[in-house]
């Protein structure tokens, strides 16, 4: 009976596109033929008739970012620099890159600051609409599937480069999500313009069972030797320690490149420090003469 009423509605679609072509009513036509999703360029076909007008649009202000994680007994701990960059300005020397989820998931974030903020707040809605739908906490695996879901419709056009992770029924867990929508479970993990430098340190110095003293010791370092050989990583070094109970963030955990000299404030001296021997006032008005242009 189904299989009958699909295809008398195919019938009909056919049927009636082919008498819209021919009346020339493609506005009705579109009807039938609704985007699903998928990334939208409007925008875009907007912008490029704005650079023709002579219009000049605003850049879009990037982290060149070290962030890392790392799985340790019962907590994840997740850290990331402070640096933001646009170009090669330092926009931001605090800018917090680890960020709430919920109570017991975290994620940091590299990439283009506005695509992250955009993703981590939408993020959380849904998050939070499923908790309470549930009636039950969210696990970590379900936060990491709506990521992947979201940033695969757009093709890696939101760059945002995450490590998620947190402590759920199954234990502690760690994510590396990719821009382009992949994922990897792994025990530990290092992104951003920094990471090759993060990810040697990690590799060298992570064993499996570390404490929770000793992974934040190693995040730090991690992060340290971002912020130390990677122009676009700087500032100080942010911790978060993630467990089933709740969360401990660390703002900051260690600054690394305190500033030892700064600026001279102005000596300011009060009226009638230095003595004068005279004193003469001359009205100068009659020496000034206005022309017309």
């Amino acid at each position: 009976m189904y299989l009958i009423y699909i295809y008398i509605y195919m019938y009909v679609l056919i049927h009636v596109s082919k008498y819209m072509k021919n009346c020339g009513c493609p506005q009705l036509l579109s009807i039938f033929y609704k985007e699903n999703g998928g990334f939208n360029f409007e925008n875009l076909k907007r912008n490029e008739i704005l650079i023709e007008k002579g219009a000049k649009l605003p850049t879009f202000r990037k982290t060149g970012t070290t962030i890392c994680g790392l799985v340790c007994q019962d907590a994840v701990i997740l850290g990331a620099d402070t640096r933001e960059t646009e170009g090669p300005i330092v926009a931001n020397k605090n800018c917090c890159k680890i960020h709430y989820i919920s109570k017991n998931i975290y994620c940091s974030g590299a990439g283009v600051s506005g695509d992250l903020e955009h993703t981590k707040i939408w993020l959380q809605h849904n998050v939070e609409l499923h908790r309470l739908n549930t009636n039950s906490e969210p696990r970590v695996a379900m936060c990491v599937s709506r990521l992947t879901q979201e940033l695969f419709r757009y093709q890696g056009y939101k760059e945002c480069a995450i490590i998620l992770g947190g402590v759920d029924v199954n234990g502690p867990q760690l994510y590396s999500i990719h821009p382009h929508g992949s994922s990897s479970l792994l025990p530990f993990s290092a992104m951003g313009s920094g990471s090759l430098n993060a990810m040697a340190v990690l590799e060298a110095k992570y064993r499996d069972s570390m404490t929770i003293e000793e992974g934040k010791e190693l995040v730090a370092e991690a992060i340290s030797a971002g912020i130390f050989n990677d122009l676009g990583s700087g500032g100080n070094v942010d911790i978060c320690v993630v467990t089933r109970d709740g969360s401990q963030m660390i703002r900051p955990y260690k600054e690394p490149n305190v500033r030892l000299f700064h600026l001279p404030q102005p000596t300011v001296f009060p009226r009638g420090t230095t003595p004068y021997l005279c004193e003469k006032v001359e009205n100068l008005k009659k020496l000034i003469t206005i022309e017309d242009a």
